[in-house]
């Protein structure tokens, strides 16, 4: 924590709450859909295929998040199911991490930027007006430092790294607008992680990647939020 952020007021469980993730089917999505279920929680596990393999304590959405028709049809099945929604998590994400902006194809940065930054904008569109409805609703983004505006930009990626600026963005303008009604919503990092995406060599386990996004959908009302975070501690945009 800087000197400016207060330490965060957590629920020790979950139980009676109810959760939406994003590309829940596997890494970083279905640890933290895991945890999330572990720590009592209702868990709503969105993929894009209805043959993505998902445990059966948790409800099954199909929502590619590209498609604003089965993301307005998840967040009614859900207030239809559930009567409320406590915590949404922006996981599902693509990434192209071979190209710069001159050889990388138009087709890769439309896909990407449709999936990592209009995806979580339109769930965002249709799961706000449930997260109003309870004290202290939590957006949780997975973002990346790639995006960061305060890191070097070099290395390819362009899509990649501009949807991440936005989706940060995304979070910026939630705080800003919806704030003051009690909504929290962060960013959060979670490292370079052994995924499908991260690859074999990454650093993190996928169980350490996922302890920070978990960690910010525990966190009770009035506890920090419009920012950005790694490891448990908010770093710059």
């Amino acid at each position: 924590m800087t000197d400016s952020t207060p330490e965060p007021e957590l629920y020790d469980s979950l139980d009676g709450q109810v959760a939406l993730v994003t590309g829940a089917n596997r890494g970083l999505g279905r640890q933290i859909a895991t945890n999330l279920q572990e720590l009592g929680a209702t868990v709503f596990a969105a993929t894009r295929s209805v043959r993505h393999d998902v445990p059966d304590e948790w409800e099954h959405l199909l929502v590619d998040v590209t498609q604003e028709g089965e993301i307005s049809d998840a967040a009614d099945e859900i207030f239809q199911s559930a009567g409320r929604l406590d915590i949404v998590v922006n996981n599902a994400g693509i990434g192209d991490f071979d190209s710069d902006i001159v050889s990388e194809s138009v087709e890769t940065i439309d896909r990407t930027l449709a999936t990592n930054l209009r995806g979580p904008m339109l769930v965002c569109k249709h799961t706000v007006p449930l997260l109003l409805q309870t004290d202290g609703g939590r957006v949780v983004n997975v973002s990346s430092g790639m995006g960061a505006l305060g890191e070097g930009q070099s290395g390819g990626s362009p899509a990649y790294r501009v949807s991440k600026t936005g989706l940060n963005g995304l979070t910026a303008y939630l705080h800003g607008e919806y704030a003051d009604q009690g909504l929290l919503a962060n960013s959060v990092c979670p490292g370079w992680v052994r995924t499908d995406m991260g690859g074999e060599d990454a650093r993190r386990s996928v169980e350490e990647g996922a302890e920070t996004p978990t960690w910010l959908c525990r966190f009770r009302p009035e506890s920090p939020a419009g920012r950005f975070w790694r490891d448990r501690a908010p770093i710059e945009w």
